[in-house]
């Protein structure tokens, strides 16, 4: 039985994760939203009661699943569809995500794992381990799929598929069947006799066989007929209730007690182990089919979970939010796109940006010192990522090709780690990222090659972003480095569908900055004396 809730026709993440996945989390500051995605808000009265804490497996499960893209469109809207779904209905998916963790935990007190492999040699404790199991899994599945048929509204294909899949797989009358071998074996498990004071009713078996006899009283050509559980009341040792029942059995032709003989007691034992093992045998098909059914849906609605909780958050901080839609390789456009990560952790209102691109492989960013240009870099960088593993994204619009590889190259701090020069540093992460470039690729370079002279960066930026863009790459750029954005502007402003797009961020006449990127072409200053203009004030004001 698949799960099937990440991926229309399979359970894994097959695809590879993004290149250098630690420096796309790094740079984009993702591990803010993996934390996030974790931590429940808990309303009262429309108010914010309290952000619970963060449950390290929805952290882990978004972290995976995010670093992982989907390629088509077609997978992009069938976890849209069940994103949407959770949305409308959190509990199910919170309910989901807590039977399979209970079955799991419980599971494992029963000696899954290594428990198990050391039971392996105490048939007994394993073969009454594996009832608990079938009760374990029928009472869950059971759950599970009663859950999924009162739900009427599903609209997604892949919960409708699920909840069809489930109901064909465990059937009420498979179920019917598992659970009557189930209560007819209910004697191994629950049925031993103890000295429990206040017990009244105790479970015996019942097993009838069909067999031959040989010389030495020997069974042979044994055939199972009956096997049942049958509950009696309980009678205390050296009762006269006992007494009196040991009368009337031992009236009863061909019958006789097994209980006195130490060796007929031992061949009872044998005889109802074999039988039980025999009759669980048969549910082995079906303890094989759900053997990783409850680790997939953990994962899988932990995904969905995370994905509510992240709408909690947006909504906490007053972000709209929207499905992107997949559109050409070559066109970006957005309105109001807003860099939730900035938002979650700071607690501040960030100033969303509209943008619209036909056409374009290279988008060159510049303007003023503080005036939001890395922000909006990762804005679209976070936007990216969220849209290919089916999230939504913190923008009224947002429409974007699929880039199965995207890498990142922001500025580094200097710090203990690096074993060269800065600029050292960056060429050999340049370099990695340069031998694993292939079709749909997406770069996002922020301040790249900043770390020399502006004539020795301007020429490294200029070569390696031209190679790039013959190669078929989508650039994303933020630089300084304004002869290089100059000479680029220079040689393509003439030029028809050149494929280049120019933003620089917004500076008011005054000094003061929007945080919105307008087109315009590349100012020959970064306006770094308004910031000293600004701290000389305040020193002498």
């Amino acid at each position: 039985m698949k799960v099937c809730l990440l991926y229309k026709d399979r359970e894994r993440l097959l695809e590879e994760p993004y290149y250098d996945t630690e420096s796309i989390i790094q740079d984009l500051g993702l591990r803010a939203l993996f934390l996030v995605a974790a931590k429940e808000v808990i309303f009262e009265n429309g108010e914010i009661k309290q952000v619970e804490k963060e449950d390290r497996f929805l952290m882990d499960t978004i972290r995976k699943v995010m670093m992982v893209p989907l390629t088509t469109e077609e997978e992009i809207v069938f976890r849209q569809e069940i994103v949407a779904d959770a949305w409308k209905d959190p509990e199910l998916f919170r309910f989901l995500y807590q039977t399979a963790d209970a079955v799991l935990a419980k599971w494992n007190e029963l000696g899954r794992g290594i428990k198990g492999r050391i039971r392996q040699s105490n048939p007994v404790m394993k073969l009454i381990s594996e009832i608990r199991v079938l009760h374990l899994f029928c009472d869950a599945l059971s759950s599970i799929r009663n859950r999924l048929t009162e739900q009427k509204e599903l609209a997604s294909q892949g919960l409708i598929s699920f909840r069809e899949e489930l109901s064909r797989a465990f059937s009420e009358e498979r179920e019917a069947d598992i659970r009557k071998i189930l209560d007819d074996v209910s004697f191994y498990t629950s049925g031993l006799d103890r000295e429990d004071e206040g017990r009244d009713q105790v479970i015996r078996p019942k097993i009838v066989l069909e067999c031959g006899l040989e010389d030495g009283l020997k069974f042979s050509s044994m055939k199972v007929e009956e096997v049942a559980s049958k509950s009696t009341k309980f009678l205390r040792r050296g009762s006269a209730r006992e007494k009196f029942r040991k009368f009337m059995d031992a009236r009863i032709p061909d019958s006789f007690p097994t209980g006195e003989d130490a060796k007929i007691q031992e061949q009872t034992l044998l005889l109802e182990y074999s039988v039980v093992n025999h009759l669980i045998k048969k549910l082995k098909g079906f303890s094989d089919e759900f053997q990783m059914f409850f680790d997939y849906l953990k994962f899988q609605s932990a995904f969905y979970l995370s994905a509510f909780f992240l709408k909690q958050h947006m909504e906490r901080f007053g972000m709209k939010h929207c499905f992107p839609k997949v559109c050409d390789q070559r066109d970006l456009s957005f309105t109001d796109l807003k860099e939730f990560v900035m938002g979650v952790e700071q607690r501040i209102y960030v100033i969303g940006n509209t943008c619209s691109m036909k056409q374009k492989d290279l988008l060159i960013v510049t303007g003023a010192t503080q005036g939001g240009k890395s922000t909006f870099l990762r804005s679209i960088g976070i936007a990216q990522v969220m849209m290919q593993c089916g999230l939504p994204v913190t923008a009224q619009s947002f429409e974007s090709g699929i880039f199965p590889r995207i890498f990142v190259h922001f500025t580094r701090r200097e710090d203990s780690t690096m074993n060269s020069g800065r600029l050292d540093e960056e060429l050999s992460r340049m370099n990695g990222i340069v031998e694993h470039i292939g079709d749909g690729s997406l770069v996002l370079l922020n301040e790249s090659f900043a770390t020399t002279s502006e004539k020795e960066g301007a020429r490294i930026a200029y070569d390696i972003i031209r190679a790039l863009k013959e190669a078929g790459v989508r650039i994303l750029t933020v630089t300084h480095l304004l002869s290089f954005a100059k000479r680029l502007y220079d040689e393509t402003k003439d030029v028809p569908d050149s494929g280049v797009e120019f933003l620089s961020a917004e500076r008011r006449q005054d000094g003061s900055r929007t945080y919105h990127m307008i087109r315009t072409e590349p100012e020959m200053t970064s306006f770094g004396l308004d910031l000293y203009d600004s701290v000389i004030g305040k020193i002498t004001g």
